[in-house]
């Protein structure tokens, strides 16, 4: 198993932050800036808990993905950046550029996460007018002419979106950066299998999850292809469960019942699919979040997208994403409130516990070197 961290450039808090997808900036806020100082402790303290890399997200409620981790690479030896973008913003040739020269500078720590867009009100603000489904064929175009770009290829295209003639680049990504992707429309499907490297889903309970992914197992059969999975999630483990649970009420007391109305107003208007699944999970209402068990949905009433958390200690914990794990689930991207803090309590609580069990080995530690013991205060 893989696992990724989260990078907060939207804020963070000891305390839930707002924003998300399908949520405009200011929604809420957090009280720890994310600045270069606060990002780079993160990625260095997910480093050394053994975190592959650590998602951006891309937005108008938080900074810019490509640029705030250009700025951490140099203080990282090893962590890769999985750098969320919308294909429909800048050109095919650019991007393929871009992360041409992202993985020259960075000696191959890119990871790229394509977002196509769920809220048209957020695209038309970037100057985007398609709609849902026509951001999905064109992200399909936008795959295909970057995929023969880093291929070598000279691309000459002309679609309904897109169209470029005698595109080639000078310097080819070495290596290509896998393309994460995640959707659960019917639009979205067929990108994902012909397209992408890893499907991401949002943290459903494990039945859902297995759905999801026989649904894209079968298309990407239906290519000649096979896609790994991984899944977004939020995190709270502790050293007893009561104590994990505590710490989930006490964020939930910390959320002020008319912003969860103004929020759940705002996402119920989303056109994302997957949105529309989070919100089914919790419905808007403070009491029975925990939707299975040791997953809370109590992130998803003030924050758009990813809304559930693994709840619970840290051998629940390490127990939840075994579960997730024999379903097909590879690679985890989580996070936590705040997220310097969790990144120690999920590293040096349940990551032990799974390397003791066979599922996951520090990437950095030598074959030589003992595993790491759990520990406990």
């Amino acid at each position: 198993m893989k696992f990724l961290w989260f990078l907060p450039t939207n804020g963070d808090s000891r305390y839930i932050v707002g924003g998300g997808h399908g949520l405009p900036a200011g929604v809420a806020g957090g009280d720890r800036p994310p600045t270069r100082s606060y990002l780079g402790q993160i990625a260095r303290a997910a480093e050394d808990m053994g975190f592959e890399g650590a998602l951006t997200p891309t937005g108008s409620w938080c900074e810019d993905a490509w640029l705030s981790t250009a700025f951490l690479v140099a203080s990282t030896e090893r962590l890769k950046f999985l750098v969320a973008f919308r294909p429909g913003f800048v050109s095919p040739t650019l991007a393929a550029q871009m992360a041409a020269t992202y993985q020259w500078q960075s000696e191959g720590r890119l990871l790229l996460n394509v977002v196509t867009g769920g809220e048209t009100h957020e695209q038309r603000a970037y100057g985007d007018f398609l709609d849902k489904d026509a951001r999905y064929e064109r992200t399909a175009e936008f795959l295909h002419i970057v995929r023969e770009l880093w291929r070598g290829e000279t691309v000459s295209h002309e679609g309904r979106h897109l169209r470029v003639e005698g595109a080639k680049l000078a310097r080819l990504p070495d290596p290509v950066p896998p393309l994460y992707f995640g959707g659960s429309s019917a639009a979205a499907g067929p990108v994902a299998a012909r397209h992408t490297d890893v499907y991401l889903t949002w943290g459903e309970p494990p039945d859902a999850v297995a759905e999801k992914i026989q649904w894209i197992m079968g298309l990407a059969a239906d290519e000649g292809r096979a896609l790994r999975f991984g899944i977004r999630l939020h995190v709270i483990t502790r050293d007893t469960a009561e104590e994990a649970w505590a710490q989930a009420a006490r964020l939930l007391d910390g959320i002020d019942p008319a912003t969860i109305e103004k929020v759940q107003a705002g996402l119920r208007r989303s056109e994302s699919e997957g949105q529309r699944r989070m919100l089914e999970l919790h419905g808007g209402a403070r009491d029975g979040l925990e939707i299975s068990p040791n997953l809370w949905a109590g992130v998803g009433l003030v924050r758009g997208g990813a809304g559930t958390a693994l709840v619970g200690s840290h051998e629940q914990v390490a127990d939840k994403i075994a579960e997730y794990h024999a379903i097909g689930i590879d690679e985890f991207v989580l996070s936590g409130y705040p997220h310097l803090e969790e990144a120690y309590w999920f590293g040096e609580g349940v990551l032990p516990l799974l390397e003791r069990r066979g599922l996951w080995r520090h990437p950095a530690r030598p074959a030589d070197r003992p595993a790491l013991v759990p520990f406990t205060s």
